[in-house]
């Protein structure tokens, strides 16, 4: 297809109230070249802490006078803020501070230190984000089974995750997708081959079995192993980003493992010049300019949707996706999205349905085409759909050319 700028600049709304998604990540989904990254946002609604909370639960099991500082500092809090530390000790102190500055990881490596003196498997610290995770959910939530689903690019299934849980597998169980999990040494090299396929835990993953400890990379220690040291999580990241597009999905801009996977990215976009693109997920209630602008300062396309309802909009964006995906969604959900579409004339017809109309067209192969002309056809669809999909065509033909 041309990269021409209207072409890079359309966007495809899959439903009413959906995130605007832009079509050349759609056909590159299409294609099998996408890799969706998910962060603890996407395990929020399963009942699961997301990092910041994660600290504070660690505290209250682990330190009682610093969680009562922790739990009355208000969720934006910024550099700024002053917390009353009166009666902690200077070590707590600086974790309070560390923690208001959103170092949750920085945090947690101070607590261990403090307690245990080292960091290692075993470590109280350690066990008790175990022991949370486990107490915690047990059942996927929908955005988990939309994921799994949309991880299919064409004969193997393949997800990145700095997840320590394990939902995203129960979800393929449920679903009767089964994978394979890997976590840090094990995950498997990137390629286009289907070995690069399973959950990919690239921060660790929960043992199976409580009597073991699990390797988290959860410290700012461990973030400097796997990250400066051995480069074992960012030379993963960069050859990934060499042969897919990145997508990132339950994250801030401001979570530890975003900071890090951004830099990780970051660098290696200055280097080379043949990094795909990268898109996130990035919800807010209201319209958010500058916000917008950070992520692509970042080297990162957003795709912004509303925020509001504990994030309904996402979930039933990425559902909207996993049913209606070239690869393996429901052929009977498209072909009734056709005809409900071309029950009025084109002029007509919402900017939205048009988009998606032609949309169906440009990802298909000739076959696929084949089936939704006759089907059109057969629902007497007025002739300026029918000239738009010979345009559509058309334009495929041009692009395979150039």
């Amino acid at each position: 297809m041309t990269t021409d700028i209207a072409s890079k600049d359309r966007v495809v709304q899959l439903g009413p109230g959906l995130a605007a998604i832009p079509e050349r990540l759609l056909l590159a989904h299409a294609r099998g070249e996408v890799l969706f990254i998910c962060g603890a946002g996407i395990s929020r609604p399963a009942g699961l802490p997301d990092f910041r909370q994660l600290v504070i639960e660690v505290y209250a099991k682990l330190d009682a006078s610093t969680h009562s500082v922790l739990t009355g500092l208000p969720s934006g809090t910024c550099n700024q803020w002053h917390a009353n530390c009166a009666g902690l000790t200077d070590q707590q102190t600086a974790e309070v501070k560390r923690f208001i500055l959103g170092d949750y990881d920085v945090v947690l490596g101070m607590l261990e230190r403090r307690l245990d003196d080292q960091a290692r498997g075993d470590s109280q610290v350690r066990r008790t984000v175990a022991a949370i995770l486990r107490s915690g959910a047990v059942s996927p939530a929908a955005i988990h089974k939309a994921l799994i689903t949309l991880a299919d690019r064409g004969g193997a299934k393949t997800i990145v995750t700095t997840n320590f849980d394990l939902l995203l597998q129960t979800a393929a169980q449920r679903l009767r997708l089964p994978v394979e999990t890997y976590s840090l040494g094990s995950i498997p090299r990137p390629s286009r081959n289907s070995e690069f396929s399973g959950v990919l835990h690239i921060h660790g993953a929960m043992d199976k079995s409580p009597e073991r400890s699990s390797e988290f990379i959860l410290s700012d220690q461990d973030f400097g192993e796997f990250y400066l040291r051995r480069r074992v999580v960012p030379d993963f990241i960069y050859d990934a980003a060499r042969l897919y597009h990145l997508v990132l999905v339950g994250y801030s801009a401001n979570d530890p493992p975003m900071r890090y996977l951004l830099n990780a990215v970051a660098a290696d976009g200055k280097r080379f010049d043949d990094l795909k693109e990268r898109f996130t997920f990035f919800g807010t209630n209201t319209p958010d300019a500058v916000a917008l602008a950070d992520w692509n300062g970042r080297g990162i396309t957003p795709i912004h949707y509303d925020s509001t309802n504990a994030h309904d909009a996402l979930r039933a964006t990425l559902e909207r996706w996993a049913a209606l995906s070239a690869i393996n969604g429901k052929k009977e959900i498209v072909d009734k999205e056709l005809r409900r579409i071309i029950k009025i004339s084109r002029s007509k017809a919402k900017d939205s349905d048009r988009d998606l109309f032609d949309h169906f067209f440009r990802r298909g192969n000739a076959s696929e085409r084949v089936r939704l002309s006759v089907l059109i056809s057969a629902a007497k669809a007025e002739f300026d759909w029918l000239d738009a999909l010979v345009e559509v065509c058309a334009e495929s033909e041009r692009g395979r050319k150039l």
